[in-house]
């Protein structure tokens, strides 16, 4: 049995354990089952997916083995771009719930302001599923300032969180300054830059410093700007590794050097990305 970490070490925003797991990429499905259950047994209580990842089945199987209560879980997928009108916000989230495995999801994003999105049409299926139960919390990603607004016209229910890359080569200022603002959660996804946070000098001085890893200063800067991050992991070691920047403690001049670093690298940039980008 993996060694239990304490889930209360954790901080919560509006409820949204500031660790989670990210998925994207575990499409071997015993391998993303497995890593689900380890994470969920080490202490994780937040885990995150997406119809386009492909694993919604092994992400709900994980969640079955582990030795630990529904409702502890704080769960999370996405409405893929392809999907977005009315009825297929339906009935993709039926689908995605059954491959779950459960009757609800803690937060359902819309994965994209792209493909099929029109904002009354798929918004209305998403406070179809608010009122229904399904959902307990509604979510964008990759949303920009004007997006947020516009969503926030047609909803019934507050827009809770907002997923997008941000890391420290991608610091996101401006939304973190409206997030602020607006009373709007942030959630990090690709918060290690997809293994670049490991080349930076600064990261990594600091992280040799604390004896942590360069993943582990990432996390830490994320948390201390309040920021929900899903590092995505598979094996106990990174899961581990990634845990343990719950206790990794930056003073303010780290962080200040942090916030210094000039390289950008956004490593998300599809075609069909919103033209802010």
């Amino acid at each position: 049995m993996t060694p239990q970490l304490d889930p209360e070490s954790v901080p919560r925003a509006s409820g949204m354990p500031m660790l989670g797991l990210g998925t994207w990429q575990n499409d071997d499905a015993d391998q993303c089952a497995e890593s689900v259950r380890t994470a969920l047994e080490m202490g994780y209580r937040h885990i995150d997916t997406a119809q386009a990842y492909k694993n919604e089945d092994a992400v709900g199987r994980g969640i079955a083995e582990a030795d630990v209560a529904r409702e502890d879980v704080f769960l999370a997928t996405k409405v893929w771009i392809s999907k977005l009108s009315h009825d297929d916000v339906i009935e993709s989230t039926a689908d995605s719930l059954e491959r779950l495995g459960v009757d609800y999801v803690d937060l359902l994003y819309i994965h994209w302001p792209s493909g099929e999105y029109e904002p009354e049409e798929t918004i209305g299926a998403f406070n179809q599923l608010y009122d229904e139960g399904k959902i307990e919390q509604f979510g964008v990603s990759n949303f920009e300032p004007d997006h947020v607004e516009e969503a926030r016209e047609h909803a019934e229910m507050p827009v809770y969180a907002n997923q997008v890359e941000m890391h420290p080569l991608l610091p996101q200022a401006e939304l973190r300054e409206y997030a602020a603002e607006t009373d709007l959660e942030l959630v990090a996804y690709s918060p290690l830059a997809r293994g670049q946070v490991f080349e930076n000098d600064t990261i990594v001085d600091i992280a040799e410093a604390h004896d942590a890893s360069p993943a582990q200063v990432s996390l830490a800067w994320l948390n201390e700007k309040g920021v929900t991050a899903i590092p995505k992991a598979t094996s106990e070691a990174h899961i581990r590794d990634n845990w343990e920047s719950v206790g990794l403690e930056l003073d303010a001049e780290e962080i200040d050097r942090l916030d210094a670093i000039e390289e950008r690298d956004r490593r998300v940039h599809p075609d069909f990305a919103p033209d802010a980008w």
